[in-house]
């Protein structure tokens, strides 16, 4: 029987007592360990050319370089790498983002020790894994069209309490423009309101306050 080396596991979280908690469970396991520890973003590109892991954990939120920017940057050192997130947000945007930057899984910190292990494995092996709280949020959107750009700069001005006139002058469009972005918003989300828009809005993580 041949023993196979361990599934080498390099993290980033700008959280100690959470790299400490993450760590001390990965390294509990005989089949993986924890090869390297990353606060931001650009700390884990760096040691993932370095050390070339198997596998990434990877949250979103991080000073000086966040999540995204990482996962961007890790695929163009090495198109295949395996990077699996780990966050705390549910927002369908989020995940698709994710997904779509080459992530193979999102997983939800609330769901660390009940699934965190097989899904390190199980991306290991080549499969993909979605939280099944967050894929639900996705169902709910398949074929939707997204907030372009612009519209979530706009609702991201009205979430901060700027009026039309105010949104203009910040973007420098007119005021009649606004308000034909408002109403794609609207019709996007299926809003009633600005103001549902901007609770949706933040729900699902297309803009943040």
């Amino acid at each position: 029987m041949t023993v196979r080396d361990p599934i080498r596991v390099l993290m980033a979280d700008d959280h100690p007592l959470i790299r400490e908690g993450i760590s001390a469970l990965v390294s509990s396991q005989s089949d993986m360990a924890i090869v390297g520890e990353a606060s931001n973003g650009m700390e884990a590109t760096a040691m993932y050319e370095a050390l070339m892991p198997d596998v990434v954990l990877l949250d979103l939120q991080m000073p000086a370089m966040g999540g995204f920017e990482a996962i961007a940057a890790i695929k163009r050192l090495k198109p295949s790498a395996r990077i699996i997130v780990l966050t705390t947000y549910e927002g369908d945007h989020l995940a698709s983002r994710a997904i779509s930057l080459g992530a193979r899984a999102y997983l939800l910190k609330s769901a660390v020790r009940r699934e965190l292990l097989n899904t390190i494995r199980a991306v290991f092996r080549g499969q993909k894994h979605i939280d099944a709280k967050v894929a639900e949020n996705l169902s709910h959107h398949v074929g939707e069209s997204p907030l372009t750009d612009r519209e979530a700069a706009v609702l991201s001005l009205i979430a901060g309490g700027n009026s039309n006139r105010a949104v203009g002058v910040a973007l420098a469009i007119t005021e009649e423009t606004v308000k034909g972005y408002v109403k794609n918003i609207l019709a996007k989300l299926n809003a009633k309101d600005r103001t549902h828009a901007v609770a949706l809005a933040i729900k699902r993580g297309i803009i943040e306050l």
